[in-house]
């Protein structure tokens, strides 16, 4: 398929819709099994940005056992390269800090380490599309069609959540 500049632009919208399923993935595979505080808080079900894991989902989308290995294998091949590259990205963002932090920082150097924070960050999210591109070719178009259904819903239930005007305090906090 050629790839034209609206099919592209399609192609990124559907994969930001898998993306919001997954956005754990990346992360979690960097720590090593553990998940962060936000992977925790967006992963109840403990599998690690493994979306096809969590039963509600596979089973609302149809997945198979044979689907479930394929994506399983896709991530493991891809997982030695998103640790990698999330330990650079890391260990380029704790090389910038101490250099916004100087007395007296030195605006050539510190727009270069920020380059090569944004070109670390890049890597990173190419080899997650990648591994994204993977899994969604598992997927029969029935079952894409499901997941971006999916992921709408939770988009649109999440959409509102704590992101009030300067006006609007949290129920909890307000005076009755």
């Amino acid at each position: 398929m050629l790839l034209t500049r609206k099919n592209r632009s399609s192609l990124v919208i559907a994969l930001a819709s898998i993306l919001c399923l997954a956005t754990v993935a990346a992360p979690a595979v960097a720590q090593n099994g553990q998940t962060s505080n936000q992977a925790q808080a967006h992963d109840h079900h403990g599998n690690h940005g493994r979306w096809w894991d969590n039963p509600h989902v596979s089973q609302k989308i149809g997945l198979t056992d044979a689907q479930k290995q394929q994506m399983d294998a896709i991530f493991e091949k891809h997982r030695p390269q998103l640790k990698e590259l999330n330990a650079t990205l890391k260990k380029e963002e704790a090389a910038l800090h101490p250099l916004l932090q100087a007395d007296n920082p030195d605006e050539h150097q510190v727009l270069r380490q920020i380059d090569t924070v944004a070109q670390a960050r890049a890597n990173l999210e190419k080899a997650n599309a990648r591994m994204l591109f993977g899994l969604r070719k598992v997927l029969t178009p029935d079952q894409w069609k499901k997941l971006q259904e999916m992921a709408r819903e939770w988009h649109e239930r999440h959409r509102d959540h704590d992101h009030r005007g300067p006006d609007q305090a949290h129920p909890s906090t307000q005076k009755q």
